[in-house]
This record gives C-alpha cells, structure tokens and sequence, in this order.
C-alpha cells in the first residue's frame, strides 16, 4: 500500500511540533522553517527603526538583528527597497558601513535575495580547496528546482561564467558527473505511486561491481531518482545484499567521489538529519565554523529548521539552541540565536 507524501509530511510536521510544544499551533506556524511572514510587518517603522540604529549615538546592533531575523526574505528585500526610495541610500552599503565581523557578513546574508546567496556560497566553494565536495554538493543537491535555477542563473550574471563551466575546470571524475548531473535540476517528483519494477532494476545496477559503466549507473540513480523512492531502494539493497549502502560505497570509492555519495545518502535519507550532523560538526571545531553555521541557519530558517533542531536534539541529547549558545562568542551571538528561535525541551 502506498502513502502519499502529504500524509507523510503532514504527521512529520505534528510530530515535530508535538516534541517542541507546538501541536496545537500547525495553523499559525505552516511551515517547518523558524523565521516565518511577520503578521504585524510596517515597513516604514521598520526603515525608521533601521535608520535610528544606524545614525544613532553608536550603532544599536539589537535593534538591527531584531528587526532582520523577525522578518521573511521577501519581508527584508521590501525593507531594503522602502529605505533606498526614502533616504535615497542604500541599506546594505549603510549597514556595511557600520558593521564589521560576523555580525556584518549575517547582515549581509540576510539582505541578499536567496539565489545570490547561494550563487556566492557555491562560487567560494568551487573556488576554494577541499570544499567543492561538501558545500558545493549540499546546495546543488538541497535546493528546489526553482530556486536552484535562479541560484544558477543569478551565478552566470554575477560572475561572468556558467556555474557548469566552473565545476568542470574544479573537479574531476565521479564528483565532477554528480556536481555537473545535479545543476540540471532533473530529480524526478515523487507521483505517489510506487515503481517496483524500477526499485529492482535500481538495486541490480548498484550491485554492480565491474564494466565501465558502474560508476555512471551510481551518478544516475543518485542524481535523478526521488528521496522516496531512493529510500525504498537502500532499505532493498541491504535487504539483497546484508549490507548497508553506505558501506557499498566505501568499499567502491574513495576520496572525493566517497564523501560526495555518502553525503547523497545522506541527504536523501533524512535532510534534517543531515543538516543538523552538520551543524554538529562546526561546533565542535576548536573555533566553530561560523560559515557553515550562517549559511544553514539562513539558508533553512524559512524552511526545515526547526524539524533540523528536532533531529540534533534526537541525535546529540542537547538542544542547538543551547549548544549555539555555549559554543558561539562574538557579535554573531545573538543573530544565530535568533535564527534558531527557541530552545528546546
């Protein structure tokens, strides 16, 4: 018997909420992100109260981080464009100017429309040692088509260059195919019904160990299959085989095209998850990792973040509210706080 996915998301959704206190209030929330549309949005007290901070005796950083994390992007960039048409200034540049540090980069993500951000996170990524695997593969593979296309499109204007093109001169091989197959936005949508013809030719063609086009067939089924009916096929594979597919991949691959596929299943298993190992893992560095913690935080607030903080709790038996706050010094302290929202029980 099949379960459509609505039905699916629709108990994730009073699970996570019932786990947070919140079972009661799916009207008012609708969405799983923690920074949603601000009901009692004024855009001229909101201008007036971003210039008062600016312009001020000394800058007044709460009154800043309060006003951009209490309000959705679209909410932010109607913010920005009433200030340019009222001081004939320009908001980012102004903040800029009397911000520095972490504080002034959060600032900036948070003014930036979604798809520039993306398209300058990818660009370091691509351009940066040793990080095209993980940062480069998170946002081509976690992005919806639509914003992925935009992020794509918003690259090429931006850096004079396809995003394609770049991945091409950066990487090679395995991770090269995956990178490359992912930016074309073609993951087949779940229709609800299940293919058990297709989940079995998909396990016979992993458990292939030999010929030229194993590791193609890899790139294929990773890249273009849904999460739910990649699931069914791992939950088969190992059901065929006795062994997970994770350590399939493992004794296949190495290096780079090992870390992008596990970080694949990965994705595909549970997001959350995923994102919340990962926000695990910058705070555990010696200094945590403030750009990976801005760019999920941001990137996931007007999402999935609170079923990520559902997951981290879960996983690591403390809140990441609570592990933010222990980790994070600095003037970002309380914008990652307010990006995160609330602790939880």
């Amino acid at each position: 018997m099949s379960v459509s996915r609505g039905t699916l998301g629709a108990s994730l959704t009073q699970e996570i909420l019932s786990s947070l206190g919140l079972a009661n209030k799916t009207a008012a929330w609708g969405t799983l992100g923690t920074l949603r549309t601000f009901l009692s949005f004024s855009v001229d007290k909101d201008v007036q109260k971003l210039l008062k901070a600016i312009t001020g005796q000394g800058v007044t950083h709460s009154a800043i981080v309060d006003v951009l994390t209490n309000r959705s992007r679209e909410q932010r960039q109607l913010i920005s464009r009433a200030f340019q048409e009222r001081t004939k200034q320009d908001l980012l540049k102004s903040l800029q100017a009397a911000l520095s540090g972490n504080l002034e980069k959060i600032v900036v993500a948070l003014l930036q429309p979604a798809a520039q951000f993306d398209a300058q996170e990818l660009r370091t990524a691509l351009k940066a040692s040793g990080s095209a695997e993980d940062v480069a593969l998170e946002i081509l593979a976690t992005r919806a088509a639509p914003r992925l296309q935009e992020c794509l499109a918003v690259y090429k204007h931006d850096f004079q260059v396809e995003a394609e093109e770049d991945i091409r001169t950066e990487t090679n091989g395995i991770l090269q195919d995956l990178l490359l197959t992912l930016s074309k936005g073609g993951r087949e949508r779940y229709s609800g019904v299940i293919d058990y013809n297709l989940e079995e030719q998909d396990v016979q063609a992993l458990q292939q160990t030999r010929g030229s086009s194993m590791a193609g067939q890899w790139v294929r089924i990773f890249t273009q299959r849904s999460p739910e009916h990649l699931i069914r096929v791992f939950d088969q594979y190992r059901r065929c085989t006795g062994q997970e597919l994770e350590d399939a991949v493992q004794n296949r691959f190495h290096g780079d095209a090992q870390q992008a596929l596990l970080s694949l299943v990965s994705i595909m298993r549970n997001t959350a998850l995923y994102f919340a190992d990962k926000l695990h893992q910058a705070l555990q560095e010696t200094e945590p990792n403030f750009q990976v913690l801005m760019r999920i935080l941001i990137s996931r607030s007007e999402t999935d973040l609170l079923s990520i903080r559902a997951e981290f709790k879960k996983k690591f038996g403390k809140s990441l509210y609570s592990s933010l706050q222990d980790a994070v010094r600095g003037d970002c302290h309380s914008a990652l706080l307010a990006l995160c929202r609330a602790e939880d029980i």
